[in-house]
């Protein structure tokens, strides 16, 4: 583990997660990882996300900062909670009736490649220009990071877009939308907000909506919605228009505290705020 971290400014995974359509793609992503019906059994039965579900978003937001743009210590800090976390999520599936448990290599895999699919589709759709090349070296950065949560050297982890494709395609016949995942998309509607944030629930289920609309075509049939392409031609250009918006909001507003350390160690301060 370098001093520094995994990954440097010159990495396309520092552009990939600064990017704020990372929200977006974080809620496409828990969208698809609900489809895998042992990844799911996990969530519903050890997380509490449904209590609470914004210290769930926070905690996964903070990891992936920790390990972008955090130094050594902090990546091997963020992966260690991680990893002792799984240590103690297994069970039954009530669906299929198969156990699971987190530190399962193929549920990591899963997990992973739901992931850093979602963040780089988005983005890119969203507006961030990246060649194919830039894409596939994203996904053969992030690979390290598979490796630290516990996937083995022997088990195969996408590391292209072309192998990313084959990944979903041989996994599909696995995953189907339980009642479990049902209610996880309920409730990412209508999640609590209190006070004066109840005034943002429209907002929060628009942008929902528009992480359904993301969703590759299979994954919204799967949930009973059109998967036209003109749904997708729709909600790339929705989630461009949010980004160009979000482009025009101060630094300090859509910039990470990792992000932000990780600019002064290298000295590029001066330079994201010029």
């Amino acid at each position: 583990m370098p001093a520094d971290g995994l990954f440097g400014p010159g990495t396309v995974s520092w552009r990939v997660h600064a990017d704020p359509s990372m929200l977006l793609g974080g809620l496409r992503a828990l969208l698809l990882q609900a489809l895998h019906p042992r990844a799911m059994a996990g969530v519903a039965q050890h997380s509490s996300f449904q209590e609470d579900p914004w210290g769930r978003l926070y905690r996964t937001a903070f990891f992936i900062g920790a390990v972008t743009y955090g130094t050594g210590d902090e990546v091997r800090e963020a992966v260690g909670r991680v990893r002792r976390v799984h240590e103690h999520v297994r069970g039954t599936d009530p669906a299929t009736g198969r156990p699971y448990r987190a530190d399962d290599p193929d549920l990591l895999v899963w997990v992973h490649s739901c992931e850093v699919g979602s963040f780089l589709d988005v983005v890119r759709r969203a507006g961030l220009h990246l060649t194919p090349a830039e894409a596939d070296a994203y996904l053969r950065e992030q690979t390290a990071v598979a490796r630290l949560v516990g996937v083995p050297p022997d088990v195969p982890v996408p590391d292209s877009r072309a192998a990313l494709d084959r990944y979903f395609t041989a996994v599909r016949p696995e995953l189907m939308v339980t009642p479990a995942a049902r209610e996880a998309v309920r409730f990412a509607f209508l999640p609590p907000l209190h006070g004066r944030a109840a005034l943002a629930t429209p907002a929060w289920a628009g942008l929902v909506g528009l992480s359904l609309a993301l969703l590759p075509g299979w994954a919204r049939r799967m949930y009973g919605l059109p998967g036209w392409w003109v749904t997708d031609l729709a909600a790339g250009l929705e989630a461009r228009a949010l980004r160009t918006a979000a482009l025009r909001l101060p630094r300090t507003w859509r910039e990470g505290p990792h992000l932000v350390a990780a600019r002064e160690r290298h000295g590029l301060a001066e330079a994201s705020r010029g």
